[in-house]
């Protein structure tokens, strides 16, 4: 397996951060045609490229994951059975295993198998809603994301908000004179953190997150504006989410909101054989309309993704690899 881990090695060392993948899709896209493929790079914006590679047959499974990560950029290394650095599990390792899974189909089955990696799923899933255009329509997707190498019955669903309050400026030493934005907002972030927001299985609980918190201008200025930035990871319906934020949102006058990200909670293929479990992150399966049903699977750990101690295991990253084949040949029987 020295060839995965040096094309994983290889894809880490090339800078990526979101809005910054056009390097990575133009390697890929050489590094995809000396193996055999056909590929089409789809312009998505200025030096940003979703890459898509076949063999021109009719398409029946595409394996699919992502070229961007999170900042800070951090290079590559390895010991004897770690690899490190930004995307090692978030998904460059993953990339990796996929591309070399595909080389050990057999020229019958890669027929009909595509590879797609798209831009921008660390923020907005631009690539993988773009990617519909490519009028691909497979019959299933293998999304790869850090699952430990078990199948996802289903991941949360996702409501990102801005909530805006608004209040009057005035001297602190005369608090009556204005009207706090701050306390306003502490005020909605407080019904916010206490409303149901959904539970139960199979997802387990909506969890919520007070990612950032911003407003005044001065300790002795009562502040006339203050925002926050908050997500919610769903386990049920969006549009009863959507209606507790506008209820919540609506008993003040002063508050504003803005949705930022939304989509439903997502349910995955599983197949027999194969070990399943939910999980609590999102994916680009909700923006892949076009590509038939919907597998999520992946090596190495979620805990490990966006921490500067990134890193994927040699033995799962290799593991992966047999699971992505195995996979494929599996839904090509019942394609």
């Amino acid at each position: 397996m020295t060839a995965l881990f040096s094309l994983t090695r290889a894809l880490i060392d090339i800078p990526s951060v979101t809005g910054d993948e056009g390097a990575l899709a133009r390697f890929l896209e050489t590094e995809l045609i000396t193996r055999g493929f056909t590929v089409r790079l789809q312009e998505i914006g200025p030096e940003r490229f979703n890459v898509f590679a076949d063999h021109g047959e009719p398409v029946r499974v595409v394996l699919c994951t992502h070229l961007d990560t999170v900042a800070p950029f951090i290079a590559s290394s390895e010991d004897e059975g770690v690899i490190h650095g930004r995307g090692a599990c978030d998904a460059k390792g993953i990339l990796a295993a996929m591309v070399t899974a595909a080389e050990q189909l057999s020229p019958e089955e890669l027929r009909h198998v595509g590879l797609l990696f798209v831009v921008g799923e660390e923020v907005d899933s631009v690539g993988a809603h773009r990617a519909n255009d490519l009028a691909v329509h497979s019959e299933y997707v293998v999304v790869g994301e850090p699952t430990g190498n078990r199948l996802a019955s289903g991941h949360k669903g996702a409501l990102e908000f801005v909530i805006h309050a608004d209040g009057t400026a005035a001297h602190s030493a005369y608090p009556e004179r204005g009207d706090s934005a701050i306390e306003r907002l502490l005020q909605a972030l407080e019904r916010i953190r206490r409303a149901d927001w959904g539970r139960g299985k199979p997802l387990g609980d909506a969890t919520i997150n007070i990612g950032t918190v911003s407003g005044g201008v001065a300790g002795n200025v009562i502040p006339a504006s203050a925002e926050a930035r908050v997500f919610v990871r769903l386990v049920g319906p969006l549009a009863e989410a959507k209606e507790t934020l506008a209820q919540i949102a609506g008993r003040d006058s002063r508050l504003a909101y803005e949705i930022t990200t939304q989509s439903e909670p997502v349910t995955c293929v599983t197949l027999d054989g194969f070990e399943a479990t939910p999980v609590a992150f999102g994916s680009d399966i909700p923006a892949l309309t076009a590509f038939g049903k919907a597998l999520l699977l992946g090596p190495g750990s979620i805990h490990d993704a966006h921490s500067d101690g990134e890193k994927i295991e040699k033995r799962q990253l290799s593991e992966g690899v047999e699971l992505y084949r195995d996979v494929v040949r599996r839904l090509l029987e019942v394609a």
